[in-house]
């Protein structure tokens, strides 16, 4: 019996213009993909005129290629209208609509058998209305971002239809499960899949080689975070510790990994708060750099630390600990499911910058054992994630192959 075809749907996806975009939905589904034959579907924001705010914004909505091929597999950019700012909430509906043709035609030449949609809103909102205009069957992955939506009223019963009208509902965490049971999900159409971590990719380089090619001390202790420079990630608390630390940790340095995102550009605010007296010369500043380069600033630092607002599985945590780092964090989402384990670092509650900077002064100063770290890192590679995964997905295929078999067969007999 021939392997179901999948559409992978999400409006985050790597492209030449934001090549960090979404990797973590590349890496997992490109792993089912060596399983399952797919095409991803990656439907872009457009409203008549926006080139010309990239006058003043350059990296405003960047132009993505409207087709092209990854690692062998067809990514195509649909355009979908959403003004910004304003009507956010018909996004899902725009997406649905200037989508269909590309989806349709896909179903036709490829016999596609199942949307996968990442995302409740607007992506799995849109994936929804093609799953019933085309009648595929829809699975959703939530991943984080629900959390704030579910505080509109508006966009709350929308994710509310939209995640109980979905065949599979599949969250990175627990926390973001709950959430879904919340909204009126059966619990037996949640199952949770977390992110996986590429340990190819991230793993232990020779420390003294990474801080030499970062022109760091060799004695110095070494906080890093890696995340956009927007406000949810904290990268400003995180500064605000630093004073405070520096007089129990005199050889300290901080290094940031990561640049602006749709949600946001707080680099010039960060820059000011990095050059208060005292800190200058301690923060560094290493733009965002492609996943096969992060392994070198952590495998050079002794802590991993993210004051996040939000999160629902950063697989941030999983490639920090490959390298060997305890990882800081605070209380929210999916983090404590990450870091479960006081050997793997510590959990502060959000919004309480003393004890964020307890948990980050007690990290620099203590013994971890960091091949226990890797370890924990390595029981959670994507073998596991994807088996699940799969399994799903070709039952659901079979179930909807069957049902649409028999609907064909009592239609002839009616006739």
């Amino acid at each position: 019996m021939a392997e179901p075809r999948l559409l992978v749907f999400s409006s985050l996806f790597p492209s030449p213009v934001r090549p960090n975009a979404g990797v973590f939905i590349r890496e997992r589904m490109f792993r089912v993909a060596r399983q399952l034959p797919l095409a991803v579907v990656s439907p872009q924001p457009w409203f008549p005129g926006q080139g010309l705010i990239r006058w003043l914004r350059p990296g405003y909505r960047p132009a993505a290629p409207r087709h092209e091929q990854q690692q062998g597999i067809d990514v195509y950019r649909p355009r979908f209208l959403a003004i910004p700012g304003i009507l956010r909430w018909l996004d899902g509906i725009s997406m649905a609509m200037c989508s269909y043709f590309t989806v349709r035609r896909l179903q036709r030449r490829h016999a596609i058998q199942l949307i996968d949609a990442h995302f409740a809103y607007p992506d799995g909102d849109a994936a929804v209305h093609l799953g019933r205009w085309l009648g595929l069957p829809v699975t959703v992955t939530l991943r984080g971002t629900e959390v704030p939506h579910s505080r509109q009223p508006r966009l709350r019963s929308r994710m509310a239809r939209t995640l109980q009208s979905a065949s599979r509902v599949f969250s990175v965490s627990d926390s973001l499960r709950q959430l879904a049971l919340s909204l009126g999900v059966p619990a037996e159409r949640t199952e949770v899949v977390g992110n996986g971590v590429d340990l190819e990719c991230f793993h232990v380089v020779d420390k003294r080689e990474a801080r030499k090619q970062l022109g760091l001390p060799q004695n110095a202790k070494v906080l890093i975070s890696v995340g956009a420079l927007v406000e949810r990630k904290g990268i400003h608390r995180v500064l605000d510790c630093l004073p405070a630390l520096l007089n129990s940790q005199p050889d300290l340095h901080y290094l940031v990994v990561g640049g602006a995102n749709p949600e946001g550009d707080m680099s010039a605010e960060l820059q000011r708060q990095a050059a208060a007296p005292g800190l200058r010369n301690r923060v560094h500043f290493l733009g965002a750099l492609p996943p096969e380069s992060l392994k070198w600033p952590l495998s050079a630092a002794d802590v991993f630390v993210l004051s996040t607002r939000n999160e629902g599985w950063a697989n941030v945590f999983l490639e920090a600990m490959a390298c060997g780092l305890p990882v800081v964090t605070t209380d929210v989402g999916g983090n404590a499911e990450v870091v479960c384990r006081a050997e793997l670092g510590r959990i502060v509650p959000f919004g309480d910058q003393a004890a964020l900077q307890a948990g980050l002064d007690y990290a620099l100063k203590h013994d971890w054992d960091r091949r226990a770290i890797r370890e924990y890192a390595e029981s959670n590679g994507w073998d596991k994630r994807v088996s699940v995964l799969v399994q799903e997905f070709r039952r659901l295929a079979a179930a909807h192959t069957s049902t649409a078999g028999c609907t064909d067969k009592m239609a002839e007999l009616e006739s």
